[in-house]
């Protein structure tokens, strides 16, 4: 269950659910964190994301985290319920696993995330769902209603466990938090993760992606052949995955990552053979081989001339655009 609702006043009554971190909005980083859930849930009013959802809002609207908690809790069966707020960018599934995991071994109303600080944050956590709706009951009869009661009523009423990760943790509530966040994913440690991670996305695909492995091809692909053919190999080995029965997966990807290596392999001990031969790449053939039937046959002057032949280019001609870029194609050594 994503609670996407409030207005965000620390960001100027920005729509914050939809920052982008990463070319992705807020909302769908979390959603991407919690995809294996068997219902989803997002307290908001409707909205475009990147992964079907169920919708549910808060009656009235902007009454606040209890009654949005309420409000979801109606749409789902589970017993159990992971919560968590919309501007959470560095949200990681494993996070939510851990979460459950908490939850189920320590036999506690719920399991919630500390941040960096200690504190714990209740818009990070499994619960239980009989627990919530129990006391979310006791509270309302308490209260006649749910609206502009704070979180905390409900959580100091639970018994709860705590997971440490400051990193998932973390949360967007100013403008300067949405910097910082935007920061870090660009930097060397993280940016090859985000990056795949946005793009799965922005696709539509959910397949775990062995980058070392890809990275390796294209490595070896732009030293036994040529640079340009990084990029098209590892384009060729995605689409052979994706025809392969089944509609691929990681294992389709991998022995087509394998196949395209040996033969970049191959492809490199041919060039190596060659020089240690003294042969040259396109030199002329063996004599004793066959000839080639039109090799020596004067041209027959009569005949129209080749209008391209011996025409010195144009200087001033307009150069190839994409010739620069597929010079400077430079795959990761990594």
């Amino acid at each position: 269950m994503v609670l996407a609702g409030g207005g965000a006043r620390r960001l100027g009554g920005a729509d914050k659910p939809g920052v982008r971190v990463g070319g992705r909005a807020l909302l769908d980083r979390v959603l991407g964190a919690c995809s294996g859930a068997g219902t989803t849930v997002v307290v908001a009013a409707p909205r475009p994301t990147a992964r079907p959802v169920v919708w549910a809002r808060e009656e009235p609207a902007g009454a606040g985290p209890l009654a949005a908690l309420d409000a979801g809790l109606r749409c789902t069966g589970a017993e159990q319920v992971v919560v968590l707020s919309a501007d959470l960018p560095f949200l990681e599934e494993r996070t939510v696993r851990s979460l459950l995991a908490a939850l189920r071994e320590s036999g506690a109303d719920g399991a919630v995330l500390k941040d960096s600080d200690g504190r714990d944050q209740p818009l990070v956590a499994a619960y239980r769902s009989a627990s919530l709706k129990r006391e979310i009951a006791l509270l309302a009869a308490a209260h006649d209603d749910l609206t502009g009661l704070p979180l905390r009523s409900l959580t100091a009423r639970l018994a709860l466990t705590r997971v440490a990760d400051p990193v998932a943790s973390f949360d967007c509530d100013t403008w300067d938090d949405i910097a910082a966040a935007r920061a870090r994913i660009r930097e060397h440690g993280h940016v090859l993760d985000e990056w795949i991670s946005a793009v799965k996305d922005e696709l539509g695909i959910e397949l775990d992606v062995d980058t070392g492995l890809l990275l390796d091809l294209a490595r070896d692909a732009a030293h036994g052949v040529a640079r340009p053919a990084a990029p098209l190999t590892t384009f060729l080995v995605g689409y052979a995955a994706a025809r392969a029965a089944e509609g691929g997966g990681p294992e389709a990807v991998a022995e087509a990552a394998r196949k395209a290596a040996a033969l970049a392999t191959r492809w490199a001990e041919e060039g190596v053979s060659e020089t240690a031969s003294g042969g040259k790449p396109g030199a002329v053939p063996d004599a004793s081989a066959a000839p080639d039937p039109g090799q020596g046959v004067v041209p027959d002057a009569s005949a129209a001339p080749d209008p391209g032949q011996g025409v010195v280019p144009d200087a001033s001609a307009a150069p190839d655009p994409g010739q620069a870029a597929r010079d400077d194609m430079r795959p990761d050594a990594g």
